[in-house]
């Protein structure tokens, strides 16, 4: 495996973990949203953009969901 690969293993590795503990504390959303950021970088550098993109807006909508549930 290369560095890209390993950085993308990572990247998905952290969502699905974020994901499955975020009923727990609301920094498990910022963890995937932060996980998603991560995976839209690796799309992005892998040169799929689209999966890049998808990515970036799952992170938005991460954040978003971070602010409201933290308050």
């Amino acid at each position: 495996m290369d560095a890209l690969t390993l950085f993308g293993l990572f990247a998905v590795t952290a969502m699905l973990v974020a994901y499955a503990l975020e009923d727990r504390s609301h920094w498990f959303i910022l963890g995937f949203a932060v996980s998603c950021g991560l995976g839209s970088i690796y799309g992005f550098w892998q040169g799929a953009w689209p999966f890049g993109l998808v990515e970036a807006i799952w992170a938005g909508v991460a954040l978003r969901r971070w602010f409201i549930r933290r308050r």
